[in-house]
């Protein structure tokens, strides 16, 4: 299969680069400025997502079975510092991607994420229930699903994805890899204890997307994450133990959402996933905690920190 992949450089996209050369597909990536390496591209391109025009001729001249999705700017906080920017990843790449999947036939995955939901209930959410994004991210992510299922129903999936663990290329971009960076720059980590979430790793997740893309059958809106729910706190604590940091080394402050009414008013409370009907077709299975900490890597620039604990 030839697969078109944008975001090749990034925590998920890095990670279904390897999934798809283990499974032997031909795989073009997209990687932006990223000049480091990414094992699994078949071939890269650093491509300006912006250009609808590039994007259009880049695409015909690969011709592709299925383009992948995993371009966002996905950190809320970046998202409201440069709305055009983050509007143009991740609303118009993913409209101009589903006008290209139609033209072409190609099958869509576009990821998205568990922040369109505002994490008031106390059931996990299924993919039935209505989006009600608190913050920008959010609405841009709604807004992205609404055009990629309206300009390619028969071609698109759309996996919401959940907060992501994993090793990035860059060593900076996943749960464990930003806090190990705070650690080392003597920096104490402060930690929801009333704030949920059902963590993945980006392997994890990356397997659940290349089926997507041998399964052209499963069309609609679907939902993927790990097994466990745990606060922001406690998956904090079980990093540390991970890592075998000592709480003087890696200090971390339990606070509360009232703590903070202000911050908290845009941050959902707890983010629960129904992963039905997802768990019942598909091969791959949801990750224990457990099981997603073993996969876990010192990022090289933490190396001689971690070391010294």
């Amino acid at each position: 299969m030839r697969i078109f992949l944008t975001g090749a450089s990034g925590l998920v996209g890095s990670a279904f680069a390897r999934a798809s050369a283990r499974r032997g597909h031909t795989l073009t990536g997209i990687v932006g400025n990223f000049s480091g390496d990414v094992p699994g591209l078949s071939s890269r391109r650093p491509l300006d997502l912006t250009d609808e025009s590039a994007l259009s001729s880049a695409l015909l001249d690969v011709f592709p079975d299925a383009i992948v999705n995993c371009a966002a700017v996905s950190e809320p906080a970046t998202v409201d510092q440069d709305p055009a920017r983050a509007q143009a990843l991740n609303v118009a790449l993913p409209a101009a991607l589903a006008r290209l999947a139609h033209h072409l036939s190609a099958r869509l995955v576009h990821v998205s994420s568990e922040q369109v939901f505002d994490g008031t209930r106390s059931l996990p959410y299924t993919v039935a229930d209505l989006p009600a994004p608190l913050n920008l991210y959010g609405r841009q992510k709604v807004a992205s699903e609404q055009l990629v299922r309206a300009l390619a129903p028969e071609f698109s999936a759309v996996v919401r994805a959940p907060l992501l663990m994993g090793n990035s290329p860059g060593g900076r971009r996943s749960l464990h890899e930003r806090l190990l960076g705070d650690w080392t720059a003597g920096k104490t980590a402060r930690l929801y204890l009333d704030e949920y979430r059902q963590p993945c790793t980006a392997e994890n997740l990356a397997e659940v997307l290349l089926e997507l893309c041998e399964r052209p059958e499963c069309r609609g809106t679907f939902h993927w994450a790990g097994a466990d729910l745990i606060s922001r706190h406690a998956l904090g604590l079980a990093l540390r133990s991970h890592f075998n940091l000592s709480p003087e080394r890696a200090p971390i402050v339990a606070v509360r959402r009232t703590d903070q009414p202000e911050i908290s008013k845009n941050r959902q409370a707890c983010l629960a996933l129904d992963l039905a009907p997802l768990l019942g077709v598909l091969k791959t299975r949801p990750q224990t905690l457990a099981e997603q900490l073993a996969e876990l890597h010192v990022p090289p620039a933490c190396q001689d920190w971690c070391l010294k604990s």
